[in-house]
C-alpha cells in the first residue's frame, strides 16, 4: 500500500469535516469513512482518497439517488469498500474454538504473563493482554497494569473497578481464585445506541488497565520484544507495516489502510458505538485478539486492536489510549 504524506493526508481532512461526514454516514449500508489511498481495479493508485466503508456494495443502479457516493467531493476523490458489519473481538462462547485452537495457541495460563496472552474479565469469554503498562500519574515505579479493552477488562462498561481480571480468560479456563492476574483499575466508558444517536457519540477509545502483581506480569510482548515508546498519531501513515501478537491468531503482520476513521461497531445485544479517529488495516485478527497492541517494525506502540470484520481490523490510535488512561509504556 502506497504512503499517503501528511499533507495529502491534510487535504482529504478538510473534506472530511463534520457536515460531509453525517451526510455520508446517514447514507445507507455505510459503516465508517475515512482517510486512505484510491483502489482502481484492486490496485492502489497511490492517489489520496475519502473512503467510504459499507456492509455490502450494490450495483449503482440498484440505489437510490440520495444513497450514492460522489466520485469527487470538494474536490477530494472518493472511494467505496465493502468490509460487512464490524464486531468487537473477544472469544466466541463455543466449545468448538477449544478444540480447534492449536496448542502452541496463546490461551493457556502463563506467569509472569506476558503481552499476547489470553486474559478476561469473570463475565466475557476472552481476550488479550495488549502489553503492560505503567500509570503516569504515580510515582511508584513497582505498579503495573495490564493493557486491554474495555470490553475485554470492564465487560463492556458492566464491570465495577476492584473486579478480579483472570488469566486466562473465562473461555479458555480461568475461574479460580488462583486464575486472577489483577484487579480492574481504569477504564474509558463507551457511548452506545439507543442510549444516543451515533452521530452524538463521542468514543476514541475501547480501553482499560487491571493492576497486577510486579512478580506476575512480564512488560515483554510474546514474540515481538519489548515496546520502545509510542507514535503520535500526526506520525501514523497509510502504507506502514504492523504488528501484533493476539490471543487467537498469535504473532500477525498487516498494513494501515486508512487513518482518522470514523467506524461503526456491533457490541451484540442490540449496541452500537460510533468510534471516531481510528487506524483501519488490512485483516490480521480474529475473534479473541482483542486489546492486542499494535507496534511499527521498531517496537513503537501505534494502536490497541478492538475490532474487525474479515476484511479489516480496527484499532484506536495510541496516543488517545495513553491520554485517556494516563498510562506509559517505558
Amino acid at each position: 500500500m502506497p504512503h499517503l504524506s501528511k499533507q495529502e493526508v491534510a487535504k482529504v481532512r478538510v473534506v472530511k469535516n463534520k457536515k460531509n461526514e453525517d451526510a455520508i454516514m446517514r447514507k445507507k449500508n455505510v459503516v465508517g469513512l475515512g482517510i486512505g489511498v484510491k483502489i482502481t481495479n484492486g490496485v492502489p493508485t497511490g492517489k489520496p482518497a475519502l473512503v467510504t466503508y459499507v456492509t455490502s456494495k450494490k450495483p449503482l443502479e440498484t440505489l437510490e439517488e440520495e444513497d450514492v457516493i460522489p466520485e469527487l467531493l470538494d474536490g477530494v476523490e472518493t472511494d467505496v469498500i465493502e468490509i460487512g458489519m464490524p464486531t468487537v473481538q473477544p472469544s466466541i462462547k463455543e466449545n468448538d474454538l477449544l478444540r480447534t485452537l492449536p496448542s502452541n495457541q496463546l490461551n493457556k495460563r502463563i506467569r509472569p504473563v506476558k503481552g499476547g496472552w489470553s486474559v478476561g474479565h469473570p463475565d466475557i469469554t476472552a481476550g488479550t493482554v495488549g502489553a503492560v503498562v505503567f500509570n503516569k500519574e504515580e510515582k511508584n515505579p513497582l505498579k503495573y497494569y495490564i493493557l486491554s479493552n474495555n470490553h475485554v477488562l470492564a465487560n463492556s462498561n458492566h464491570a465495577n473497578i476492584g473486579d478480579p481480571i483472570l488469566q486466562p480468560g473465562p473461555v479458555d479456563g480461568g475461574s479460580s481464585p488462583d486464575d486472577q492476574i489483577a484487579t480492574l483499575s481504569r477504564f474509558v466508558p463507551i457511548d452506545f445506541t439507543p442510549d444516543k444517536p451515533e452521530s452524538e457519540h463521542n468514543n476514541l477509545v475501547d480501553a482499560a488497565i487491571a493492576e497486577g502483581s510486579l512478580q506476575e506480569l512480564d512488560r515483554e510482548v510474546y514474540w515481538n520484544g519489548y515496546v520502545k515508546g509510542w507514535l503520535k498519531k500526526e506520525e501514523v501513515e497509510v502504507g506502514t507495516v504492523i504488528k501484533k501478537t493476539g490471543r487467537t491468531t498469535g504473532y500477525t503482520t498487516a498494513e494501515i489502510t486508512a487513518v482518522d476513521a470514523t467506524i461503526d461497531v456491533n457490541f451484540g445485544n442490540n449496541r452500537v458505538a460510533r468510534f471516531q479517529d481510528q487506524i483501519l488495516t488490512t485483516p490480521f485478527s480474529e475473534g479473541g485478539d482483542s486489546g492486542s497492541l499494535a507496534t511499527d517494525s521498531e517496537n513503537r506502540a501505534i494502536g490497541l486492536l478492538f475490532a474487525g470484520s474479515p476484511d479489516v481490523t480496527i484499532l484506536n490510535q495510541i496516543e488517545n489510549v495513553r491520554s485517556l488512561l494516563r498510562i506509559d509504556f517505558v
